[in-house]
Formats: structure tokens, sequence, C-alpha cells
């Protein structure tokens, strides 16, 4: 177990990398008022995807969820709407919802507040979306307390990992079986670096969470 001192001396436990996959409450309350799960009795989830458009994996994500009938929230960087905005139209009339992932994917704790407001308003002008998910899921509060009054935070109660290159597609694939529950906001990404990762774990979370029982909504619904 590591110990991890996050923001006002807060402390996190990290166990078998459940800081990330599924972030511990003393991380949660870091920021109130952001939803990370939707508390519900129902055996419902809200599939997300983070970083597109892009050509090589969009088409493909939105394709598969054509197959099954599945509505998502893609969270768009700025900067990928602009090269390729018939991808990210083509996300919308196939019944999606998008939100802001920033335009440049910044890492807020690596700039300057005024900086990353800038950043997300200017991704504004192309994401007409009142929902933001910060990149790499983390904010300095003053950020945060800034984007709160104009949008809706969506963070996550499972993430799949599948951008990581120390992951195996079949251990994506786990990481959806052992961390979802009813509510749960699962992020996989449509990007260059979660490719054949995805490709391959994403049909196979969502044929296993079928078999479950769960059913899928949009954020919002």
């Amino acid at each position: 177990m590591i110990t991890i001192v996050l923001e006002n001396g807060l402390k996190a436990f990290q166990t078998d990398n459940m800081l990330i996959e599924r972030p511990p409450e003393p991380y949660r309350s870091l920021y109130r008022g952001s939803h990370w799960r939707f508390h519900t009795n129902e055996k419902v989830v809200y599939l997300t995807f983070d970083d597109g458009p892009i050509p090589e994996m969009t088409p493909w994500v939105l394709d598969l969820l054509d197959k099954y009938g599945i509505k998502a929230t893609f969270f768009c960087v700025g900067d990928n709407v602009r090269k390729y905005p018939e991808i990210y139209r083509m996300v919308l009339e196939r019944g999606h919802i998008t939100g802001n992932h920033t335009f440049h994917h910044l890492q807020a704790w690596k700039v300057t507040t005024e900086t990353y407001l800038q950043d997300v308003e200017e991704a504004a002008k192309l994401i007409d979306s009142k929902l933001f998910r910060p990149p790499h899921g983390h904010m300095r509060l003053p950020q945060f307390n800034a984007l709160r009054k104009n949008y809706e935070v969506i963070m996550w109660d499972v993430v799949t990992r599948d951008y990581s290159r120390l992951m195996t597609a079949g251990q994506v694939f786990e990481v959806v079986k052992k961390y979802t529950r009813n509510g749960s906001v699962i992020v996989f990404h449509d990007s260059l670096k979660s490719g054949d990762r995805t490709k391959e774990s994403l049909p196979r979370s969502i044929d296993w969470l079928i078999e479950q029982g769960y059913s899928f909504r949009l954020i919002g619904e």
C-alpha cells in the first residue's frame, strides 16, 4: 500500500492501482459537487470516451456502439474537433452527446488557472456542451471552483486504463469486471494510445455488461 498526500493535506491510499481505476473517497472529496458515479439501485452504467475525435478510432467506436444500440458521452479535445469537424458531427448525428476536455488536453497542475480556463473556453467555441472532464482527472481547486460555476464536472467511477502500454487488452477487460457497479461512469478512450487495447477490450466489456444485466444511459438521462 502506498500513501499519497493530496492537496489540502488529505491522504489517499493506493492498492492495486485503485487510486486510478476507482479513486477513493479522500480524492473524490477534493472535487465535491462533481459526478464520479450516479447512485442508483438500477443496473445501469454510463459509458464515456475521452480524447477524440480522431479518424483512426472514433468511427470504429461509433460503429460498434451502433451495433449494440448504445449511446455514450464523448469528452472531446478541442484541437481534435478543429482538425476533424466531420467526425465530431458524426458523433452528434448518431445520437451521442459530447463534453469539453480542454482544447490542448492540458494537465491542470502544470499551468496557471488563467491559462487553464482560457483553454477550456477555446474548446467551448467548438464544443457546445456544459459537461466538462479534466484531462488526467485532476485540477487545482481554484480551477475546479471556477469551472463548476458554468459546467457540470464529470469524473469517473471506473477508468479502464486502456491508454496504458503497461496494460493488455485482457487486463483492461478485467478492470471493467472488477470495478463496475450500479451507476458507474466508465471511461474508455478513442485515442491513438488506446488503439488495439480498446478495439479488443471494448466489445468484450460491452458483452459482459449486457450479460450481467446492465443497461446503458447517457449522462443527464
